[in-house]
């Protein structure tokens, strides 16, 4: 069973980024940017999505979002 497991958290250390720095790039909810980073979301919107890659200059979705197998999920 595959899920989607949303690379915020990673992006932000990687690039040392701060959610705060990210909400304010972004235009996004500093509450929205942190339950993306816990992965605590149940629906994402394509605006969030825009908003949030054109911020960190993403070339690919793929950065920021990947499936996942339930299994490795837990490892």
């Amino acid at each position: 069973m595959k899920k989607v497991k949303i690379k915020l958290a990673g992006i932000l250390y990687e690039r040392s980024m701060t959610q705060a720095e990210l909400a304010h790039l972004s235009g996004v909810r500093p509450n929205a940017i942190s339950n993306l980073c816990r992965g605590y979301v149940d629906r994402l919107s394509i605006d969030h999505i825009e908003k949030i890659s054109n911020a960190l200059d993403l070339e690919s979705i793929s950065e920021l979002i990947d499936f996942v197998d339930v299994d490795e999920e837990k490892a």
